[in-house]
């Protein structure tokens, strides 16, 4: 049996016929960019998110780079983003002339620590970007409570987090602004690129209408420097027909994740996710971690189980961050999780018998190494 690690083709040939009726209609229209499309799904994901505003932008990274723009950040400003992270926020941060500071993690939810980030906060400290990580939210009340005593802005990593909950309400709205990837492997996924910004907050959500169109007012009037950053039409009508589906999806990914847990207990050289109380993760990701990772990947691959490690190198140990000043030893729950982190296979169509091929895989690896041991 080949186990891929994320199958899109069974969702898309699920979809097809809608999929293929709404490009349609979009290629009739000839209305490519910000269209009525992409004001549908718009509206239709604010709704969803129940948040005021909503944007649609070229990808996940432009969203954060917009978003901190419309917050405010400068040249100069300090950024606190989690260290064990995607070197997305870490980026954007500097492609705008700010700062990225790094905060260890917690190694129970792999999410930015409360408890450490005050530590990291200076006068030059202006903002947080906490990552909904592998689809658990982080930890918002604490980290809002910080970000209001010290004045921060606070906006919201939830590229793998669509339609996860912290107390019975999605992410993207507790911070000032919401930031989200449509990579076609995400919980939302379109046929392409493409992400969203989403805010309460009307004078960002301005800010933000002017900065993903060349900074115009109307068409030839440009207001302040902008960029190009466009969902398009294509891409909005995939989107409006799989929201519709995201709750169903997020729900046959939460019982995947629950069937992992179930029949992976009690291997004791596994620790298995763990999903907190009042919070509802979705499993854009169904990571475990094993001290030895490396043999167990190799073993699953020989056998046609596809894994992925989800991040093998600390953002700080890469050599694109070097000017950073970080050393190895910096970040040990970061570094820690690096070394014995394993995502299995996860998408909403995996099949019962594919899991409990995985598993069973999992476990013979297991005991073959408990037999060599002894």
């Amino acid at each position: 049996m080949n186990i891929p690690f994320v199958d899109l083709s069974r969702q898309n040939t699920f979809l097809r016929k809608e999929i293929n009726q709404a490009i349609a209609e979009v290629i009739d229209s000839s209305q490519f960019v910000l269209s009525k499309e992409l004001e549908n799904f718009e509206k239709e994901f604010a709704r969803y998110l129940g948040v005021k505003y909503c944007y649609g932008v070229a990808s996940g990274s432009d969203a954060l780079r917009l978003s901190l723009l419309a917050s405010g950040i400068e040249r100069g400003d300090e950024v606190l983003i989690p260290a064990n992270n995607y070197v997305s926020s870490a980026f954007e941060t500097l492609f705008i002339g700010a700062t990225p500071v790094l905060v260890d993690i917690d190694e129970e939810t792999y999410n930015i620590d409360p408890k450490k980030i005050k530590f990291k906060i200076t006068k030059m400290t202006k903002a947080i970007i906490p990552v909904h990580f592998y689809g658990q939210p982080a930890r918002m009340d604490k980290i809002l409570r910080i970000a209001e005593k010290y004045n921060l802005k606070v906006i919201e990593d939830a590229c793998q987090a669509h339609g996860a909950e912290y107390k019975e309400k999605k992410v993207g709205g507790f911070g000032d602004a919401g930031c989200f990837s449509f990579y076609p492997s995400k919980n939302l996924g379109a046929l392409g690129d493409g992400g969203a910004i989403t805010t309460n907050n009307k004078k960002i959500a301005q800010k933000i209408s002017l900065l993903r169109n060349y900074g115009q007012i109307k068409k030839n009037y440009h207001k302040i420097k902008g960029f190009n950053s466009h969902l398009d039409a294509l891409q909005a009508a995939v989107l409006s027909i799989k929201l519709r589906y995201l709750n169903r999806f997020n729900q046959k990914r939460r019982k995947i994740a629950k069937q992992y847990n179930q029949f992976l207990t009690g291997i004791q050289e596994i620790i298995l996710p763990q999903e907190l109380p009042n919070l509802k993760h979705v499993y854009h990701l169904y990571v475990i971690k094993t001290k030895n990772r490396n043999k167990l990947v190799r073993y699953l691959s020989k056998k046609g189980i596809r894994t992925q490690i989800h991040y093998p190198i600390p953002i700080y140990l890469q050599s694109a961050f070097k000017n950073l000043g970080y050393q190895k030893g910096d970040f040990p729950v970061t570094e820690k999780c690096a070394e014995e982190i394993i995502s299995l296979p996860m998408f909403p169509e995996l099949r019962e018998e594919e899991i409990k091929f995985v598993v069973e895989r999992i476990k013979f690896f297991y005991q073959k190494e408990y037999t060599r041991s002894r």
